[in-house]
């Protein structure tokens, strides 16, 4: 049997099989596609010449929290998400992309972009672009204490967004508070 995809790729592939010698050399038929239901990306780690120093930099500009750790690696979270960076003690491959660009933080408000400024800033990074991808998407690039780029920016809500949460009287009255 010979196949070749065509098509997209989700929810449906189809392929095509060789029919028997009187049938037309090649007639479609639909499989299922076979994916992993999975939170997106959750993680990435890094090489890193200090964990405990790059911890403190993204504490200071993310408030991630630090969920792991030891002599060789941190690993840490951004509150309310499933986000993990990992930092591994790697001097060597310390701040070297290794065929990643760089990677980022989606703001949950257009208006954080300048408080994010201010924390890359007071946090010692180096701030390498900054503007707006089209009006209402900011973005910052900047440098980590290895030198990696990272970008904070706000993408205005997409069809895949997950849902957002109604709030309810509790979290109403503790926003009015």
């Amino acid at each position: 049997m010979q196949t070749r995809a065509a098509g997209p790729a989700w929810p449906f592939t189809v392929c095509w099989r060789r029919g028997p010698p009187d049938d037309s050399p090649f007639r479609p038929f639909t499989m299922r596609a076979v994916s992993v239901p999975t939170w997106g990306l959750t993680h990435i780690a890094l090489a890193v010449r200090d964990p405990q120093r790059s911890l403190r930099f993204y504490q200071s500009v993310l408030g991630v929290v630090a969920v792991y750790e030891d002599e060789q690696f941190v690993q840490a979270q951004t509150p309310g998400s499933r986000d993990v960076l990992v930092f591994e003690r790697r001097a060597r491959g310390a701040g070297k992309k290794g065929g990643v660009a760089h990677f980022g933080f989606r703001l949950q408000k257009a208006a954080d972009i300048e408080k994010a400024r201010l924390a890359i800033r007071s946090a010692g990074g180096s701030i390498t672009g900054t503007g707006d991808f089209i009006p209402g998407e900011p973005y910052v690039f900047f440098k980590d204490p290895d030198g990696y780029d990272v970008e904070i920016w706000y993408e205005i809500p997409t069809s895949v967004d997950p849902p957002r949460k109604p709030k309810t009287r509790k979290t109403r009255r503790a926003a009015r508070d």
